[in-house]
């Protein structure tokens, strides 16, 4: 495999040599308390923050993937650099990290294209971060699987709606793994942070998409990645998830011990 997505931030966003970076998130892994789940789990929201300051609570929800039989993982993310359309994925055949290479569904690519009525461009060479930070995560906790990578520029309802019909029908039938990654409030004091992330992270226990994208229109509560959050919430309730449950919250004050201005971080699961 020769047409690889060469990563841009390894490291920088997470240790660039295998054996540290394995080591870093093993660290984080074993350090994130079990998480009991009374049902088969379809999904997980996780942060996208480089590792030093998200990882920890990124952790508690990859905690809950460890050992699942998963061959397909989608992973939503907002398109933090790109406008190419509303909808963005790799041109690539894989993505790399320190860890290997992870080869992309073609096939359920295709399948996700065909399903969904609004274009997803193919771009090579991409500057995202919030896709490739979980990588490393999955790479560690499952023992192989392929990629579905979605870059979100369009967060509008429909778009989503879209997205998660089409997700929900190109990976029935495989033993897949919704993840949307978001980040939640940006740049506010840890009081007003904490009221902010917990007012969309309430929207995410109520599996309520809807709630999740009228948040920020109502100024009640903020996530970089409401549509991926959104869409993967859509798509795992056609696929029977039913109940969903925050499982860590924090901030980068938490790390940095700088209270005047944090970005929140939240992870769930979500199962049926």
């Amino acid at each position: 495999m020769t047409d690889l997505r060469p990563s841009p931030i390894a490291g920088q966003w997470y240790p660039g040599d295998p054996a540290q970076l394995a080591k870093t998130v093993d660290a984080f892994l074993a350090a994130a308390p079990p998480v009991a789940i009374p049902g088969p789990l379809v999904g997980v929201v996780a942060p996208h923050a480089g590792h030093l300051y998200s990882g920890a609570v990124a952790a508690h929800a990859f905690k809950a993937v460890s050992g699942m039989e998963v061959d397909t993982v989608a992973i939503l993310c907002p398109s933090h650099f790109h406008v190419d359309g509303p909808l963005l994925t790799t041109a690539h055949e894989a993505y790399a990290t320190p860890l290997g290479n992870v080869p992309v569904n073609r096939e359920a690519m295709q399948a996700l294209r065909e399903a969904c009525p609004v274009p997803i461009a193919a771009i090579r060479r991409d500057r995202e971060h919030a896709l490739e930070i979980e990588l490393p995560f999955l790479q560690r906790v499952l023992s192989a699987f392929t990629l579905i990578p979605v870059m979100i520029r369009d967060q509008t309802a429909p778009v989503i709606a879209a997205l998660a019909r089409g997700l929900a029908a190109a990976v029935t039938g495989r033993r897949a793994l919704l993840v949307a990654s978001s980040d939640l409030s940006h740049f506010y004091p840890q009081s007003v942070a904490a009221l902010l992330d917990s007012y969309m992270l309430e929207q995410i226990e109520r599996f309520d998409p809807a709630g999740v994208l009228e948040a920020e229109d109502e100024g009640k509560g903020f996530a970089c990645g409401k549509g991926a959050i959104a869409a993967v919430l859509l798509a795992a309730k056609s696929l029977g998830a039913t109940d969903a449950r925050v499982v860590k919250h924090a901030t980068s004050g938490d790390v940095t011990k700088d209270y005047d201005s944090v970005v929140g971080y939240g992870a769930a699961v979500i199962w049926k």
